[in-house]
């Protein structure tokens, strides 16, 4: 007994292959009508399951294609979520680099503004110096004048002590001294 339809056709094949032609005519033949329908009755018992078979190995077929499918949507799910968290950590990295630049650019303005201000106070505070050292140096130079006049004064034309007596250190000897800066 054949085992599978396939060669169970085959064998209904040959034996019509093999098959004496009819009497005048070149495509009709004879065959043995019983052992034909015996052969097409054992086809259409081993159908069926054949038929099952190919069901379930379609269907199994089709499930591995669905199971397939849903890898590669999930594969590509995640690598879209992946590619999602790589831009979005770029996009962190880049905004974290655009602050520290403003910061940088940021901080560079305020250090030269500071020097700019440090500069400032440091040429007002040596001008107001300036100003009043020129004011003290202006000063010292009118005190020096009124000394000198006042010492010439003493010196050349003074008025003679209580009594019309002679000053000390006046008499007989040299004059007294007056001080000089301009020498010093």
């Amino acid at each position: 007994m054949a085992s599978g339809v396939e060669e169970l056709l085959d064998m209904l094949f040959e034996m019509i292959d093999e098959a004496k032609n009819a009497p005048l005519s070149s495509d009709k033949c004879i065959v043995e009508r019983d052992r034909a329908l015996d052969l097409i009755d054992d086809i259409r018992s081993q159908f069926p399951m054949e038929l099952t078979e190919a069901r379930k190995m379609m269907a199994r077929r089709a499930e591995m294609e669905a199971e397939a499918k849903r890898k590669a949507d999930s594969i590509v799910r995640a690598a879209d979520e992946r590619a999602k968290q790589m831009l979005a950590a770029d996009t962190i990295a880049l905004q974290a680099r655009q602050r520290a630049n403003d910061m940088m650019r940021q901080a560079e303005e305020r250090s030269r503004e500071l020097k700019r201000s440090a500069n400032e106070y440091c040429e007002d505070a040596l001008r107001r110096t300036e100003e009043a050292v020129s004011e003290a140096y202006n000063e010292i130079k009118q005190s020096r004048s009124r000394f000198r006049a006042a010492a010439a004064a003493t010196a050349g034309g003074a008025p003679a002590g209580r009594g019309g007596a002679p000053q000390p250190g006046a008499s007989g000897g040299s004059p007294r001294s007056v001080y000089n800066a301009d020498r010093d």
